[in-house]
């Protein structure tokens, strides 16, 4: 059997040091280009295989970083996922992922991941973590390797990759007013959520601004039985709403499942428009109007973002657009 190649067999193959293969292998940067491709060349040549983990205790890092998700198996979180993985994707770290949902233990879980040197950084998509989590990681001088992705902490100046909230309920009032709606309901997400308070504050700006009465508020989680328990309070409210916004895009399909239970049908006698573009909104019948944020380059931008900020690079956050997208749920005010 062939003995596995060697550093020494690298270096000799490059015509260079061991210590030089060993800077380009971990710190490309501080090699000139020819060196670096003499190394690359000759790694390839020899077959050899750099043990990350021996390289990782050397260097004091576990060569892994941390995505914090509140509920992995929610649709929208399948392309966040998508775009986290290529962002990690040739880089030196694996990509660890757990559950925040109903996890009792999840204020102290990011603080001992980095105390037990498991991670080197982490991207949270739970903004519910408390202050006291936050802080632990403050004391133990980690908190510049955490990113936050979608959702925030309100007070807190952790660097975040989200989109514009606002923006995109500004542009479902838009949408309806152009069709001849006045009144409209918002199903809204879990009570304290920032995305929830962010997209309440774009509707209730717009609807003020082309003089509209505030909208009408049905409480929700973001999920399909919350908007299908909404489309019931709804038929109760005289008068009838003839549109919904609704957080997300798992609601909006809740609540016109609930309208069709009513005998009602969409848009001919209400209006409804998501927000997310999941997979499904595009197939679902009719297909649902809603406010598109861009899942997987969300995730690719947060990973970068964490990468560069574990590099040294003091990289900022980042909002990002959303727009608009017309569907079939969507129609002309009923006359």
């Amino acid at each position: 059997m062939k003995k596995p190649a060697t550093i020494q067999d690298v270096a000799r193959a490059a015509r260079v040091s061991t210590a030089t293969v060993s800077r380009a292998l971990s710190r490309p940067e501080r090699v000139s280009d020819a060196t670096r491709k003499a190394v690359e060349d000759a790694v390839r040549d020899t077959g050899f295989r750099l043990n990350r983990a021996a390289q990782n205790l050397r260097m004091q890092r576990a060569g892994a970083v941390l995505a914090m998700v509140h509920n992995i198996g929610k649709p929208f979180n399948s392309e966040i996922l998508a775009g986290l993985a290529e962002g990690f994707h040739g880089t030196d770290y694996a990509l660890l992922l757990t559950d925040t949902e109903d996890n009792p233990l999840v204020d102290d879980a990011l603080a001992n991941y980095f105390r037990d040197g498991r991670i080197d950084g982490a991207i949270s998509l739970d903004g519910s973590l408390s202050r006291d989590a936050l802080d632990q990681c403050k004391a133990r001088g980690v908190d510049k390797r955490i990113v936050f992705l979608c959702e925030w902490v309100e007070g807190e100046n952790f660097p975040a990759i989200v989109v514009d909230n606002a923006n995109g309920a500004r542009l479902a009032v838009q949408h309806l007013h152009a069709l001849g709606h006045r009144r409209i309901a918002y199903v809204e997400g879990p009570p304290c959520n920032v995305l929830t308070l962010s997209r309440k504050r774009g509707l209730e700006e717009e609807c003020s601004r082309f003089g509209l009465k505030p909208p009408i508020i049905f409480p929700g989680d973001f999920s399909i039985q919350s908007g299908r328990e909404a489309a019931r309070s709804l038929l109760c409210t005289d008068p009838r709403p003839s549109a919904v916004f609704c957080s997300s895009d798992t609601a909006a399909i809740g609540m016109i499942t609930g309208l069709r239970e009513s005998g009602l049908s969409v848009p001919q006698d209400v209006s409804v428009i998501g927000f997310d573009d999941i997979e499904m909104a595009a197939f679902y019948y009719p297909a649902l109007t809603t406010i598109r944020q861009e899942r997987r380059l969300l995730g690719r931008r947060a990973a970068e973002l964490l990468v560069a900020r574990l590099g040294g690079n003091e990289a900022k956050g980042e909002v990002i657009p959303v727009t608009l997208v017309e569907r079939g749920t969507t129609g002309p005010v009923p006359t």
